[in-house]
């Protein structure tokens, strides 16, 4: 089965930032693959811009290195690279001199039909002169689009003025704020799973749901990223990407599939959400902070043996565990446990929607006691679906219940290369579509409700719990979950 191609109409794409590890690493090859699927031709430009001094050749070469490094062998087909690099032009430029003589104005072309995108991957504090900069040299149209990359502010203050400046240029139907999690093929799946099928709209509830699971770990560490060290767990991934998850879980149904119905809807969920305050915090958060291991067979660094000198004794968090509740009539009484961090024991991003155990047991004399459905929806590796379901294990001799997997495989289903995120996101841009991008409603919603958690932190005496890297994080985290007499759902396959 193979995914039916739509292409776009033909672009000129600004890229802001264009030397930068973003472009090289999840840029160029997103648009390369979207040009060899076919979705876009020969008639779209691609033009990079930054302060460092290189021609169109040379940004055609990191290109083609980015391509080399960063797309899969068996996807490098030397003549089409050959063609797509030929749509990369480059553009030396400082957004903070609008006196210079190199502009962008030679490389755009004013045909209407032609879209017109900026995608800024450089630093927020960027954004309002390079907004300031498109409207001084008259290269601002009212169709054009933007897109801005986090963070997007470290509290609600700051996110405000980001997006202040950038709203002096743009409307907010031009604004794309981009999210790659909102781009991975189960989160839409997701929608698809919930408003598509009659199975599960009407469990979908606290009348047959008992909590619900959101886990994203890594197992690589935080490194020597300067930004990490000013963000922490709770911003770089609860405060957008997990908050963003849990809206698609927990959204009443949309009465289209129109951006702004799907958006006001994840909007009642973040306003709905209970104020984590006061000694809330102490009680339903947990935060840690990864330590070094060191024996015979392995060396791994902790997340102070990382810092330069100037930053040891950072508080700043690496793992985040909460307990949050929607206070709304389909889910008051259902519990949603967060937990994220760095130097874990296995790289996983999924949700895990328990199910309520069956009201009686028939069960009595089988072996096997009967255990309550789970949906697991799993989006990073090996994207797919799983239903947990109990049956009767083959075989004579009696009664034997077994908790067995209904499995959504997506890449054995569709036998077929899954796009990445920023494949969908980047032409999600060009074709208009804000469903999968962020309103700047629901960003301040969130910053609303993380802001309190962060404060509360900051206020306290008491450092991060340490863990040892390699593994589930705090034992404080489990005692987060065990104490609501539940347990924190790990694939032991």
């Amino acid at each position: 089965m193979s995914s039916r191609i739509i292409p776009v109409q033909p672009f000129d794409y600004v890229v802001f930032g264009a030397t930068g590890d973003l472009t090289k690493r999840k840029l160029i090859p997103a648009l390369y693959q979207r040009f060899k699927d076919g979705q876009f031709d020969d008639n779209c430009h691609i033009i990079g811009t930054s302060r460092s001094k290189l021609s169109n050749e040379d940004f055609q070469k990191v290109a083609r290195d980015a391509i080399t490094s960063f797309v899969e062998k068996e996807y490098q087909d030397q003549a089409i690279i050959d063609r797509f690099v030929q749509i990369f032009s480059y553009v030396s430029l400082d957004v903070s001199n609008p006196d210079a003589s190199d502009d962008l104005s030679h490389a755009l072309r004013e045909d209407p039909n032609i879209v017109r995108a900026f995608y800024l991957a450089v630093a927020p504090d960027l954004f309002e002169p390079i907004a300031e900069y498109l409207a001084a040299k008259n290269l601002y149209r009212r169709d054009a689009r933007v897109v801005i990359e986090k963070p997007l502010g470290h509290d609600l203050a700051s996110s405000m003025e980001i997006n202040d400046g950038v709203a002096k240029i743009f409307k907010e139907d031009q604004i794309y704020r981009i999210d790659h999690y909102l781009g991975k093929e189960t989160v839409q799946n997701l929608l698809a799973l919930r408003f598509g099928n009659t199975l599960f709209e009407p469990v979908w509830n606290s009348a047959h749901i008992d909590h619900v699971q959101l886990t994203v770990a890594e197992t690589v560490g935080a490194g020597t990223r300067g930004y990490y060290d000013e963000s922490g767990a709770l911003r770089d991934m609860i405060q957008n990407h997990m908050l963003q998850l849990l809206c698609m879980v927990a959204m009443e149904p949309p009465a289209s599939d129109d951006a702004n119905a799907l958006r006001d809807e994840k909007l009642k969920v973040l306003r709905a959400l209970k104020p984590i305050v006061n000694g809330d915090v102490a009680k339903n958060t947990v935060r840690g902070q990864y330590k070094g291991v060191r024996s015979e067979t392995t060396s791994v660094a902790g997340y102070q043996d990382e810092l330069p000198d100037d930053k040891k004794g950072s508080r700043t968090e690496t793992f985040v565990a909460l307990k949050a509740e929607v206070e709304n009539w389909r889910w008051s009484g259902v519990p949603f446990y967060f937990r994220t961090g760095k130097r874990m024991a296995d790289r996983v991003s999924e949700i895990c929607i328990q199910f309520k155990p069956i009201p009686h047991s028939m069960f009595d004399h089988a072996e096997g006691a009967p255990k309550a459905n789970k949906l697991i929806i799993r989006l990073q590796p090996d994207e797919g679906v799983s239903l947990m379901m109990m049956i009767k294990d083959p075989g004579p001799g009696g009664m034997r219940l077994r908790e067995v997997p209904l499995n959504l495989s997506f890449a054995q289903t569709f036998n077929e290369r899954m796009p990445e995120a920023y494949e969908r996101l980047l032409l999600d841009v060009i074709r208009g579509s804000q469903t999968l991008f962020m309103r700047r409603d629901e960003l301040e919603a969130a910053w609303k409700w993380v802001d309190p958690i962060r404060e509360a932190w900051d206020r306290s005496s008491e450092a991060p719990q340490s863990y040892v890297a390699g593994t589930w994080g705090p034992s404080s985290a489990i005692a987060l979950i065990e104490r609501d007499g539940r347990t924190w759902y790990e694939d032991d396959n």
